[in-house]
């Protein structure tokens, strides 16, 4: 029996260390093993590190909607007593919500500072649980995000890993895309199908989304009677037909309805895009409270169906699952309380095998990558929203750009969320 000796060591953050020998068999007996493991921590270590701060940050942004939403994204920034920081997004859209998520971090910015930045779910359910009594789905899941995305990112820089593989590991790299935003000034049939050749064709893409229902653009946010006149809606017909005879057969075609249409205008509407440009999905049919509504409209269309932005944590998907309304569901990451709770709905969605496809629309350079990072540890994952016309508005901010080619967003692969902030290019408030 043939012996040999070598020597391995290994380090984290803890102070100790310890040596064992074992046998290892090989070809030619056994080898001896001796290992030397070594914990060592840059301060006090990970059990004893502290948050010590939290900082707010806007950056303003172009917009080119034709239904224009908050003029800035608001960041966060957690330091900690180690000297290691993590970056967050808060969730924004209507016009006047990015004042009351400034305010709102500074309120409750108390409950987290010398909590352990580690306990990233208890941290979620302390801030989530905070506003049980006045209602934590919506304003409060949004704000909550902006902290878990930060936890995050520090957890991922202390244990020197990206943040999808503290989820679990990767199913893919890089992630599929499906493109929005690529219409800015577009009213016409002849404007989207000459923006789709430049902005979808040249440029890789195989997948986009519009809503081509021009008229009901000043509805996004509102639900008037759930009608459509007949000239708007022909309108929106020949818009994605002419973008069809562009993209090609195979290229993926997805219908954004924003919660617009009552029931039997939902049902026409999508059968008719089914039929005649043979679109991906209908997405938001209805208005999103309205289950029994989604129900009548999924067992009347021959379209897919795709819901979720306006849901917010596990609980409001369970009645989607369970009855079987949706074909595809998006939950957006920062709206329905960020990383912690979109990787919950997506495991959530992997037993129904339901494909999750992350709404990201008009969030920020943060929330666009930590969705990534998700969509990087699930199996049941169909593509990950992104703005074309957002790509530079994130990346003048951006240390370190994001590069998406060919319809793809490739991560770094650096601990955290890889990506750091530019705070040069930020308003501190």
């Amino acid at each position: 029996m043939k012996r040999g000796t070598r020597e391995f060591e290994f380090r984290s953050f803890h102070q100790t260390q310890f040596k064992a020998d074992t046998l290892v068999p090989n070809d030619e007996g056994f080898l001896q093993v001796t290992v030397n493991i070594v914990y060592k921590s840059s301060k006090h270590g990970e059990d004893n590190m502290r948050i010590s701060n939290v900082s707010t940050y806007a950056a303003e942004f172009k917009q080119n909607s034709k239904t224009p939403t908050n003029k800035k994204w608001i960041f966060l920034k957690i330091e900690t007593d180690e000297g290691i920081y993590g970056w967050g997004e808060v969730g924004s859209s209507a016009a006047v919500s990015e004042n009351f998520m400034a305010t709102a971090i500074k309120e409750v910015s108390n409950q987290f500072v010398g909590e352990n930045p580690m306990d990233t779910d208890r941290l979620w359910n302390k801030l989530f649980r905070l506003f049980s009594y006045m209602g934590s789905r919506g304003f409060t899941t949004s704000l909550t995000a902006g902290f878990d995305i930060a936890l995050w990112d520090i957890k991922g820089k202390v244990s020197g890993l990206p943040v999808y593989d503290l989820l679990g590991g990767s199913y893919r790299s890089p992630v599929r895309l499906y493109c929005n935003a690529w219409f800015p000034n577009c009213y016409t049939p002849e404007d989207y199908a000459a923006a789709a050749k430049k902005n979808l064709v040249a440029n890789g893409h195989t997948a986009c989304k519009l809503d081509p229902f021009i008229e009901m653009a000043p509805y996004h946010q509102m639900y008037q009677d759930g009608f459509i006149s007949q000239e708007g809606e022909q309108l929106g017909y020949d818009i994605t037909a002419a973008v069809r005879e562009v993209v090609g057969p195979t290229f993926e075609i997805l219908i954004d309805a924003h919660g617009h249409y009552n029931v039997p205008n939902a049902i026409r509407l999508s059968n008719n895009l089914f039929e005649q440009s043979n679109i991906a999905w209908f997405e938001e049919p209805v208005p999103p409270e309205g289950i029994n509504a989604l129900k009548q409209v999924k067992e009347n269309t021959n379209a897919p169906i795709c819901v979720g932005e306006r849901l917010y944590t596990r609980a409001d998907f369970i009645p989607i699952l369970e009855n079987n309304l949706a074909d595809f569901i998006m939950p957006d990451t920062v709206w329905t309380g960020g990383i912690s709770e979109i990787k919950k709905i997506a495991t959530m969605a992997e037993a129904y095998y339901i494909p999750v496809t992350p709404h990201v629309i008009p969030g920020g350079p943060l929330e666009l990558i930590a969705a990534a990072h998700v969509v990087t540890s699930i199996p049941n994952f169909y593509r990950l929203e992104h703005a074309w016309t957002l790509i530079p508005e994130h990346n003048k901010l951006l240390l370190e750009p994001y590069v998406i080619k060919d319809g793809y967003i490739h991560l770094n692969n650096k601990p955290g969320l890889g990506f750091e902030l530019n705070e040069n290019k930020l308003e501190k408030i």
